[in-house]
């Protein structure tokens, strides 16, 4: 299968498949039957993540590639009265992006119970105030599509306290070529990692130095890529999304280069190769500092890992809200990674 329509198709099923972090069990399943299929080495770690190795001519200097599966959800916190609930956020977004959105209650039961996220009162012919009440943990409820008036009928769904909550994803592919839905952030690279493997297989591609391909599963709280980086590895790229917004000048068609984010600059040699990579083969791509952003580089560094670390992406529109990326931006990022791996990790 041609690398593009493999990525785009294995998107798509990746962003139907809820994986908020701490439930991404299935998700990572799935992924595993994919490489098996490819024939690789995988293993689960402890923590849930899934760990690929691909042979490279060199293992005593090594390369290790992470995206993160996991995304932003919700857990079930409290069980009112009404027969509503309350959640708990897990990962960075604010209220407003989810008001309104459908979401599936993965229930301790077994069945995904569907609902929709709304402000309390939220009926401007009863309550006047609807637009200017400020959207916090306390006013922002869980409405279910099930017969229930009290927490007794919530019990009786096997629904209860730590039971996690997916947003409905919607996801789009448009004729031209954009992709929106949520959780792009990080669906979209793990993806392309999936599409380089298979490319690499296909093409019985010999590589300088061995590679750990590790998706991770806890990036959305922070400590998603800190471990099984073994003693070998030289180089660490994280495949995450390019940001968008005022002052930057990555956009949903290129690939995202990040020279700087919260947790501080990344290493300035790792990313003027990576820069040289893309100019050297008319990429699109642009480099951008983003101040309210982490990686899972940025956490294996803050673990200890004596490691050059980078980071780059396909750009992504509207992160932590329904999210848009182009598929020129999933191509210029697998080309970049595609020629990247192939070449020689400097001394």
């Amino acid at each position: 299968m041609e690398p593009y329509t493999y990525i785009q198709d294995l998107l798509v099923r990746l962003l139907n498949t809820p994986s908020p972090t701490g439930h991404t069990g299935d998700i990572i399943r799935l992924l595993q039957t994919e490489s098996n299929r490819m024939g690789l080495r995988s293993s689960v770690t402890t923590k849930g993540a899934l760990l690929i190795q691909v042979p490279g001519v060199q293992n005593g200097r090594r390369r290790f590639l992470t995206a993160h599966v996991d995304t932003l959800g919700g857990m079930v916190k409290q069980v009112l009265d009404n027969g509503r609930l309350r959640v708990q956020r897990i990962g960075g977004y604010a209220w407003n992006t989810v008001e309104g959105e459908y979401c599936g209650v993965l229930a301790s039961s077994g069945q995904t119970v569907s609902g929709t996220i709304l402000l309390h009162n939220t009926s401007v012919h009863v309550n006047r105030e609807v637009g200017e009440t400020k959207r916090t943990d306390e006013n922002m409820e869980i409405v279910l599509d099930a017969r229930v008036k009290d927490k007794a009928d919530v019990a009786a769904l096997g629904i209860q306290v730590g039971d996690f909550v997916a947003w409905d994803p919607r996801v789009v592919v448009t004729d031209t070529g954009y992709i929106k839905s949520r959780h792009l952030d990080d669906k979209a690279s793990v993806a392309i990692l999936f599409g380089l493997l298979q490319h690499l297989v296909e093409t019985k591609s010999s590589l300088p130095h061995e590679l750990d391909i590790l998706i991770s599963n806890n990036e959305e709280i922070g400590y998603g890529g800190n471990s099984n980086i073994s003693p070998e590895i030289v180089e660490y790229l994280a495949v995450d999304m390019g940001a968008i917004g005022d002052g930057l000048t990555t956009d949903e068609h290129c690939v995202s280069i990040c020279a700087m984010d919260g947790s501080g600059p990344y290493h300035e040699g790792f990313r003027r190769q990576l820069v040289h990579l893309a100019t050297e083969a008319k990429l699109q791509f642009a480099v951008d500092i983003y101040p309210f952003y982490s990686s899972d580089a940025s956490a294996a560094v803050r673990a200890g890992a004596d490691i050059r670390h980078a980071l780059i992406g396909p750009g992504v529109a509207n992160s932590h809200a329904y999210e848009r990326t182009h598929v020129d931006a999933l191509r210029n990022t697998f080309q970049l990674l595609d020629r990247y791996v192939r070449t020689e990790i400097p001394e």
